[in-house]
């Protein structure tokens, strides 16, 4: 990795970013001495697990969606704190966590669409649509990250964890308005039968809105790298 890799500017605009910053630089502070980012980053990824076993269980009842609501907490403590408590105590590895962090983040990220698509709210092909757009927004991010020093993080004052909190709450409104579950739309797309419900608009709303992210990003710095590198002069 080169050295513009390891001091990537974080670009973290989102609309509760100031408030969370505040928050987990108080609880790093705090943080017992044997807890390190890595046990923090493990807790993510338990975080991560959970939620998926929550959407799982939620085909046998829907009230097992604050498992998953308490998966979606755990997973926001782990992976928004790992990077918190290495910087409040200067033990950042830049290299070794850009690693570990945006792997796990995948990872992570991966274990939590597979399980709201194995859930009743959302088909499981709506659900890997939405992750192939989250993914390709991630690669977009790294590589931004690679040729122009600066990490992304949120995109249109939205960011990870504007969605945690966005899916906390649509869990509990299908906890507690059982219609939303139950209304079910017969569809068909590219000759394949859906029966599709009000989760799986949102999933597919979702994952328009981060590709019209993906291509508005791709556009502009498509224009910039053009600048930066012109062709060179043929002889």
């Amino acid at each position: 990795m080169s050295e513009e890799n390891k001091q990537a500017q974080r670009i973290q605009t989102s609309i509760l970013n100031p408030y969370e910053k505040k928050v987990l630089v108080y609880m790093a502070e705090r943080m017992p001495a044997w807890v390190t980012s890595d046990m923090l980053t493990l807790v993510g990824f338990a975080g991560a697990l959970i939620m998926a076993t929550g959407y799982s269980l939620s085909n046998l009842n829907m009230h097992w969606l604050w498992l998953s609501c308490f998966g979606l907490f755990v997973n926001w403590f782990g992976d928004s704190l790992d990077g918190s408590l290495a910087r409040v105590r200067n033990t950042q590895r830049k290299t070794y966590g850009f690693f570990i962090d945006h792997n796990v983040d995948v990872i992570n990220e991966t274990i939590m669409f597979i399980g709201v698509g194995v859930s009743p709210l959302v088909n499981m092909s709506f659900a890997m649509f939405a992750l192939i757009a989250y993914l390709m927004l991630s690669v977009y991010v790294y590589i931004d990250c690679h040729l122009k020093g600066e990490m992304r993080l949120t995109y249109g004052g939205l960011g990870p964890t504007e969605f945690r909190l966005g899916l906390f709450i649509v869990n509990v409104c299908f906890i507690y308005i059982p219609w939303l579950s139950e209304w079910k739309k017969e569809i068909w797309l590219f000759h394949n039968h859906f029966m599709v419900g009000v989760m799986d608009y949102i999933a597919v709303l979702a994952a328009f809105l981060i590709i019209f992210f993906y291509l508005r990003g791709f556009f502009k710095d498509l224009k910039y790298f053009a600048k930066a590198d012109p062709p060179k002069n043929q002889e």
